[in-house]
Formats: C-alpha cells, sequence, structure tokens
C-alpha cells in the first residue's frame, strides 16, 4: 500500500481529491465522510463493511431457516399460483360452470379440460372404449400437479384463504425453503392417499392435501415452541367434521395430507440443533421414498387386477 510523503496531509483512498483524517479502523486506510461507515467502534470502509458481512453469520428461525420467512414470499407466490392456474381451468373450457353451478347445492364449479389433465385420477377412461388415462398409466405427474386444481371459485377462496392464514405463521417459523418443501410434500402425500384408497375412476383436486399438512405441523411447531396451540386443535376438528359430513369431499386426501405433514412436521420442530439439516432433510426424503413405494405398489395392483 502507497504511503503518502511524510507531513502531507493524507486523502480518502477512493477520493483522492478529498482530504481526512479519518481513518478505517480495521484497515487503517483514510476515509472521506461518503466512505464512511459507522461501527461499533470507530468507522470502516466499504470494503471492510463487505468483508465482514461476507464472514458474518445468518439469521435463522428456532428451525433453522431463514429469516427472509418473515416476508411471506412463497405463501403469497402459492396463492398466485392457485388464482393462476384456476384462470387457465376456466379459459380451457370457457363455461361459466367451471366457476359455479355444480355440487354443493351449486356452490361448486364443474371439471374442466385441465382437470382432465392434471387432477388425480387412479385409471380410467375419459370415454367408453378410449384409452385409460391416470396415475396407473403412467401419468405420474398427476400427484403434483393435483394440489393447484380446484373445483370453482368458492373452493379456491376457502382454500385460499386457508393457506394464507397458516401459510404466513409457518413460512415465518421454519423459513421459505423448509415451508415449501413442507407444502409440497404434504400435498403429494395427501394425493397419494386419494391414490390408494379412493376409486381408480374418481377426480380429486384441490389445495387441501397441502392445507391439512400445514394445520398438523403448525400444530408441531407450536408445541415444540410451548405455545398455546388450542386455536389450532379446534380449526382442525371443525375441519375434519366437515370432512367426514360433506359428500364430494376426499377424506384420504385430507387424511393423507395430514399425516404426511405430521411426518414431516414432526422431522422440521424437533431436528436436534447439532444435526438439524441434515435429520430435516432425511426425514423429507425418508417421507418422500415410502410414497414412492406406496405408489409402486398401488400401480401394480391396478395394472395386474
Amino acid at each position: 500500500m502507497t504511503q503518502p510523503p511524510v507531513g502531507a496531509v493524507p486523502v480518502c483512498y477512493r477520493h483522492p481529491g478529498r482530504e481526512t483524517y479519518v481513518r478505517c479502523t480495521r484497515c487503517d486506510r483514510p476515509i472521506c465522510p461518503d466512505c464512511m461507515n459507522e461501527a461499533s467502534v470507530g468507522h470502516q470502509c466499504p470494503e471492510c463493511v463487505r468483508a465482514g458481512q461476507r464472514t458474518q453469520r445468518q439469521r435463522r428461525t428456532a428451525f433453522g431457516g431463514s429469516v427472509a420467512g418473515q416476508y411471506g414470499y412463497v405463501t403469497i407466490t402459492l396463492i398466485a399460483v392457485n388464482v393462476l392456474v384456476a384462470l387457465f381451468a376456466v379459459a380451457s373450457t370457457q363455461r361459466v360452470s367451471a366457476l359455479a353451478g355444480q355440487g354443493l347445492g351449486g356452490l361448486m364449479g364443474s371439471e374442466t379440460p385441465l382437470h382432465l389433465w392434471g387432477a388425480v385420477i387412479g385409471r380410467a377412461p375419459y370415454v367408453q372404449g378410449g384409452p385409460g388415462h391416470g396415475v396407473a398409466e403412467g401419468e405420474y405427474y398427476r400427484l403434483f400437479t393435483a394440489m393447484f386444481l380446484h373445483f370453482g371459485l368458492l373452493h379456491l377462496l376457502v382454500n385460499m384463504w386457508a393457506l394464507w392464514v397458516l401459510g404466513r405463521p409457518l413460512e415465518a417459523l421454519l423459513g421459505p425453503a423448509r415451508f415449501l418443501a413442507l407444502y409440497l410434500v404434504s400435498g403429494v402425500g395427501g394425493n397419494v392417499a386419494v391414490y390408494l384408497f379412493s376409486a381408480p375412476n374418481g377426480l380429486s383436486a384441490g389445495a387441501s392435501t397441502s392445507l391439512f399438512g400445514l394445520f398438523a405441523a403448525l400444530f408441531l411447531v407450536l408445541r415444540r415452541l410451548k405455545l398455546n396451540t388450542t386455536g389450532v386443535i379446534i380449526t382442525l376438528v371443525i375441519n375434519l367434521i366437515i370432512t367426514f359430513s360433506i359428500p364430494q369431499i376426499s377424506i384420504a386426501g385430507h387424511l393423507g395430507g395430514l399425516v404426511t405433514g405430521a411426518v414431516v412436521g414432526a422431522g422440521l420442530a424437533y431436528a436436534p440443533r447439532n444435526t438439524r439439516t441434515s435429520v430435516q432433510v432425511g426425514v423429507i426424503a425418508g417421507t418422500l421414498v415410502v410414497l414412492l413405494v406406496l405408489i409402486v405398489l398401488r400401480t401394480t395392483q391396478l395394472n395386474s387386477g
């Protein structure tokens, strides 16, 4: 580093035309007011501040996630995706009945070509004598896409409201990545349960599989933090009563999502601190392996029948 001549007035190392007698407390280079960053002791130059930020440990949530979850970006994005898919579904049929006029006293919407493409169906032809469709026919993507499809406007609004209520606190507690993994794996788990236990020719879709997983995980997370879970229990019981009381609601999907969310949520909430990330990843991966085995068994059963 070049030193100014003895007796010369020091100048800012970034702005040679500015005289200054203030030096960076880390590198001792002279800095002008525009380059000063207040530190716990003295001031630091911009380069030393950036170097400190790179080495500084990032703040994490109680469960190891990023604090960026407090902004709810994943929850908002999931809601936007569900709404966008609903618009595509309506556009695919161009019928008002896609929004309302069908089941539950006319409150539900009808299936659309997009539902026939992406909802969970075990194995069935769309027309008598036509080719078979469904998960057993190799359309495994349905176990994922079905969680973003809804039967009408009411179905969409109720689920998106629930996603907003459940998603924001969970995303803030778990962090964006862990929350997204919980949501998607719970949704797939619920849809696998539909594939296993529902009639092969039934059509099932909705974010409820994921939402019941969020219910279970939120209960476990709050218990781990020793917080009040009364509100979660009451809301979950009400939703279970509705699930068993109203026709056309997928009992298998809701319970499957609930169980899957409980397994993943327990892994996220109770993983030991010193091996937290590896245990959390292991639980999620193990859950997916179990679901994969169940898919293979059910597919074999349907194709051998």
